[in-house]
């Protein structure tokens, strides 16, 4: 609150009349409170950056060669993560592959498209989803990894597995100059 110092100046005997001079002096207590109050209410109103994070299922390391199926090379795309943004695929097994290998990039016309045409192709022959093997190697990135999973999300392919690259994938990449 503000205050006004209405005092007599003191008078001290005859002389001039001189006009009462006023002080004045303001609280800023209620400002200091409303500040806070303020400050209070937003920090508890806004709402914090959610972390952005991708579900991954992964198997039980124990569990190894219990309740594995055989998986039709026909429906499996293998995916090889290399260095410089490139990836290596193929359709079938590393000795015998049905397609050859192929380098592409990542986008909407690099690996998605061909996850997209590969993906009906096996939907339309056998009547179930293409089944998408992961393999990065030590010159790959996390971003590789996590764009290539991206684009699965992208592509709504369900089946999916990240596995380690064998020394004949690794072969592959050299040969490409990608890793």
């Amino acid at each position: 609150m503000a205050e006004l110092d209405t005092s007599g100046g003191g008078k001290k005997g005859g002389g001039k009349v001189r006009s009462k001079k006023s002080s004045t002096r303001v609280d800023l207590t209620a400002m200091v409170d409303l500040a806070f109050l303020l400050i209070t209410f937003f920090i508890l109103t806004t709402t914090l950056q959610k972390p952005k994070a991708m579900d991954l299922v992964m198997p039980d390391k124990d569990e190894k060669t219990k309740n594995q199926l055989p998986v039709p090379e026909t429906r499996t795309m293998t995916i090889l993560l290399g260095s410089k943004n490139k990836v290596e695929w193929y359709m079938g097994m590393p000795s015998k592959p049905l397609t050859a290998p192929t380098v592409e990039g990542f986008g909407k016309t690099g690996i998605r498209k061909t996850l997209l045409e590969k993906g009906q192709e096996v939907l339309a022959r056998s009547g179930k989803d293409m089944i998408v093997l992961i393999k990065p190697s030590s010159k790959s990135t996390y971003y590789d990894m996590v764009t290539i999973m991206d684009e699965l999300n992208i592509v709504n392919n369900q089946s999916r597995a990240i596995v380690d690259i064998s020394p004949v994938e690794i072969d592959l990449l050299k040969r490409d100059n990608i890793y």
